[in-house]
């Protein structure tokens, strides 16, 4: 599927062609932490997937839960995070983060990750009040 996206200020722009099947929600404490959020959702690409069509990206390295160098990429105007990536593997899958997609209505979790780490009430929301606005 070819997808378009970029960060709130326009400043990055890119498109990717992506396999809607790796979109994940992602429970490690990286993205909690990251996404300001109880979790994280991502599509995997690869490099040669990936075109970054208009700005440029600040990166910052940060060794995961893992033990895994990932070179974290974002924004350096309004500071949104587009993507990570394992540290000088450009053959390796990156995360593509699912909120910077203009087409991500179309692309719905297919698997959750890191759910060891997951806040745990987060599988269960059925019981928590529903509104249509704030």
């Amino acid at each position: 599927m070819r997808i378009d996206g970029g960060c709130p200020c326009g400043h990055v722009r890119y498109e990717a062609e992506i396999d809607p099947a790796r979109v994940a929600i992602c429970h490690c404490t990286d993205c909690q932490t990251n996404a300001a959020t109880a979790f994280g959702m991502v599509a995997s690409v690869t490099d040669n997937q990936f075109d970054l069509r208009a700005g440029t990206m600040t990166e910052y390295d940060k060794v995961a839960a893992s033990g895994t160098v990932r070179t974290l990429s974002f924004c350096p105007h309004c500071g949104t995070r587009i993507h990570a990536r394992t540290k000088d593997d450009p053959a390796a899958f990156f995360d593509l983060r699912w909120w910077t997609i203009t087409q991500r209505d179309a692309l719905p979790s297919r698997i959750q990750v890191w759910c060891g780490s997951a806040q745990p009430w987060v599988f269960d929301l059925s019981q928590v009040p529903r509104r249509m606005t704030q």
